[in-house]
């Protein structure tokens, strides 16, 4: 369930749970090596509501999935106040496909100044990508690199993903921007559309339910954005236009999604989000999956089904 109003007046009346950025950057720190879930750390917030069921676990829901969607799935979830966790093969790589540009369009909002971020950026038509709707309809007039950011990320724009990955450096810039929030794991090594080629053991433009989760969660939950950055990237992300069969597909009536997708060769479909219960603290939730062979067609249907069994096993 989609609502995006709901959320920015949560952002803008305080509601979304910030936690200190050691919180998260000390899970960043155990990326590299499976770990068992962690002791509760105590926070400066409020305690929030306990989830209304005892949690499950959903290991063998995971399992079942891989079996009917003939894919590999990888998840974590987390409850970055509680530091309730749920993970499945999270630790393993995947291909990240266009779930980079929440994470691009995050960091380009930290990075760079607001006064140039409404600067008109200028592009010429054969630098267009497939699937590039906002930045073809505006190839004679160009766009600012705010615009161009919301593109990125609303409607998965490849011309749009390239041009902030560029102003950021290109991928190598980009890595060393994960690596400064403390992600020791991720590897973003080519651009659209060549980084979703997901072929199975190259380990570029990769990164792990995990390592994407946490990163999600230093820019959203945290203060390593701004107030009006971080709510400016909620509003992006809620207004995905990709993403209503994916995480959205599996919450239930009264949660609201903020989230980005991607999809690649080998059947790859990912979905990367933060979701807010009714009551209570928002969750971290990062699904990657794939399948046997190049030519594989996805099914939404195994995100949707994922992020029920995530959410049970959080206690939802």
């Amino acid at each position: 369930m989609r609502t995006s109003s709901r959320v920015a007046r949560r952002i803008r009346s305080g509601g979304l749970a910030t936690v200190t950025a050691a919180v998260v950057l000390s899970l960043l720190g155990a990326c590299s090596t499976p770990a068992p879930s962690p002791t509760p750390a105590a926070v400066s917030e409020p305690v929030v509501t306990t989830p209304p069921a005892a949690p499950s676990d959903p290991t063998p829901a995971f399992a079942q999935l891989e079996q009917e969607f003939d894919a590999r799935l990888g998840v974590y979830a987390l409850d970055p106040l509680s530091r309730a966790e749920v993970a499945y093969r999270a630790d393993e790589r995947f291909a990240y496909a266009s779930t980079f540009k929440a994470l691009a369009a995050g960091i380009l909002l930290k990075t760079v100044p607001d006064e140039q971020l409404d600067e008109l950026v200028s592009y010429g038509a054969d630098e267009l990508l497939p699937n590039s709707p906002v930045t073809e309809a505006n190839v004679n007039e160009g766009m600012t690199l705010r615009a161009v950011a919301e593109a990125a990320v609303r409607f998965s724009d490849n011309t749009a993903g390239n041009i902030v990955l560029e102003r950021l450096g290109g991928p190598e810039g980009f890595t060393q921007a994960l690596r400064d929030l403390g992600d020791t794991t991720s590897s973003s090594d080519r651009i659209e559309t060549d980084l979703n080629s997901a072929i199975p053991g190259d380990t570029r433009d990769t990164s792990t339910p995990r390592a994407f989760a946490l990163d999600l969660a230093t820019l959203l939950t945290t203060d390593a954005l701004g107030a009006a950055q971080q709510s400016q990237l909620i509003d992006w992300m809620t207004g995905n236009a990709t993403g209503s069969e994916l995480i959205a597909a599996g919450l239930d009536a009264g949660w609201s999604v903020a989230d980005k997708s991607g999809a690649g060769a080998y059947g790859t479909r990912n979905d990367i989000a933060l979701v807010w219960p009714p009551s209570g603290s928002p969750i971290v939730l990062v699904i990657m999956s794939n399948r046997p062979t190049e030519d594989a067609e996805y099914d939404n249907a195994l995100i949707a089904r994922a992020t029920e069994a995530a959410l049970a096993g959080l206690g939802y």
